[in-house]
């Protein structure tokens, strides 16, 4: 199957799948979802993405993590989504999109981030409409290995959002690395944020279950 027809059969199970639960809006057509995908695939304009381990918080319809896989096959992909009907969806993708290198995992980034497992495992971690920046960089700075960058999808505002986020970068092991503008609907209105991992976060990193998007950093 080309990348073409992955991404159509993409578009036809999330189709039917919002029939069931509301993984986008329920007036969602096959537009609307391109211009997900399109967006998603922004950051391969920026950076090539080969051979490196990325983890996806909050992955819900698979945006932008899946398609990222669908995309670049040498990536290694882990989405990161806590709830179980998502989970199956995405699991369900990439079994007939045949995504070998795609794992689904059920949890909560608090859990995970302090899991030995994966903690400081990846190279990369992506999110995209899952919370403020601040919340972002304790979900994911934890996961990252020293080095690794946290790429945050962001659309105006996203210098107050960065602002706020001062404290958590001196606190977690990060620093502002660069911004990438792109056009989606026009003018400049998206960009991707990237976080650079430059020292190793302290151990009570991420705190527990609910306390990072409840009292930020």
């Amino acid at each position: 199957m080309d990348l073409d027809a992955r991404f159509d059969a993409y578009a036809e199970l999330l189709l039917k799948e919002n029939d069931k639960q509301n993984l986008i809006s329920r007036r969602a057509g096959r537009e609307e979802i391109k211009s997900h995908i399109r967006d998603s695939l922004a950051l391969t304009g920026f950076i090539p993405l080969e051979d490196e381990t990325l983890v996806d918080l909050g992955s819900g319809a698979g945006f932008p993590g899946l398609m990222l896989a669908i995309a670049c096959p040498r990536l290694e992909v882990t989405l990161l989504e806590s709830d179980l009907k998502k989970c199956d969806f995405l699991s369900r993708c990439a079994g007939e999109l045949d995504l070998s290198r795609v794992t689904v995992l059920r949890e909560r980034a608090e859990v995970i981030g302090q899991s030995s497992a994966w903690r400081g495992h990846f190279d990369l971690c992506t999110s995209r409409a899952v919370a403020a920046a601040r919340v972002l960089l304790e979900y994911g700075l934890p996961l990252l290995k020293e080095g690794g960058r946290q790429l945050m999808w962001k659309s105006s505002g996203w210098q107050q959002e960065m602002s706020e986020a001062q404290n958590a970068l001196t606190v977690l092991g990060g620093r502002y690395d660069t911004i990438w503008n792109y056009d989606l609907t026009g003018d400049k209105d998206r960009c991707i944020i990237a976080v650079r991992k430059t020292a190793p976060t302290p151990d009570a990193y991420p705190r527990r279950t609910g306390v990072p998007s409840k009292r930020p950093l």
